[in-house]
């Protein structure tokens, strides 16, 4: 069996430490025993953009994205705007994650982080919204939030407030009409997609494989779309 080798490690703002660990070819981050993501389970981080991207029909889309991790939800999205443009913000609050992105998980990264399209700010996603909700930048397109396994909020004490009835209403208001929020979770949870339909959402639910062979674990999507 291979051993893993620890590579980095991160403070998360208000929050326990990331460590990046090698596994052969792959790449994992953790949070303490926990997996939060790896290389070789990319594939509903990547739908959680594709699927987004696909029901939407702006000509140049402005998305936010909460969370970069290892940039699949990033990349995919840069990769599904129209040719007559786009723009996706990254919101990141943990500063070294960038760093293994530009380090150890270079090759994976590829040039993405000088894609002229995208934007990666060090805030919490929730400052973004709050941003576009008050006037302060325009409004979203998308709001895709994958900063954490779910509605729970273990990873970080702050972010069970993107997921209460007050934050799905800040995002539901940082949207421009026929936005969508979408949202990726470890599992479902039938009381967060009440909350979704009780603040206006139309909502749909689907079930994405970890991988792109139909195996692994099933993830959840949210897509709910401002009327």
């Amino acid at each position: 069996m291979l051993p893993r080798e620890t590579i980095a490690t991160a403070q998360i703002p208000q929050g326990e430490t990331l460590t990046l660990v090698s596994h052969g070819r792959d790449f994992i981050i953790m949070l303490g025993r926990d997996e939060l993501m790896g290389t070789r389970m990319q594939f509903s981080e990547e739908q959680l953009a594709q699927l987004t991207m696909e029901q939407m029909s702006q000509t140049r889309p402005r998305i936010l994205i909460g969370g970069y991790g290892m940039g699949f939800t990033y990349r995919a999205a840069l990769a599904a705007l129209p040719a007559t443009g786009g723009k996706v913000v990254v919101a990141e609050v943990v500063h070294e994650i960038l760093d293994w992105a530009k380090g150890p998980l270079a090759e994976l990264t590829g040039d993405s982080l000088e894609d002229s399209r995208g934007e990666i700010a060090i805030a919490d996603v929730a400052a973004l919204i709050d941003d576009a909700v008050d006037g302060t930048t325009p409004k979203y397109d998308a709001i895709l939030l994958d900063v954490d396994n779910g509605p729970d909020g273990i990873v970080r004490e702050g972010n069970e407030r993107l997921y209460t009835r007050t934050g799905i209403a800040r995002a539901r208001d940082a949207l421009n009409p026929g936005g969508i929020l979408a949202i990726w979770s470890a599992a479902d949870d039938f009381k967060f997609t009440g909350r979704l339909k009780d603040a206006g959402f139309d909502v749909e639910v689907r079930a994405v494989r970890a991988r792109p062979n139909n195996k692994g674990p099933r993830h959840t999507i949210w897509f709910a779309r401002r009327t």
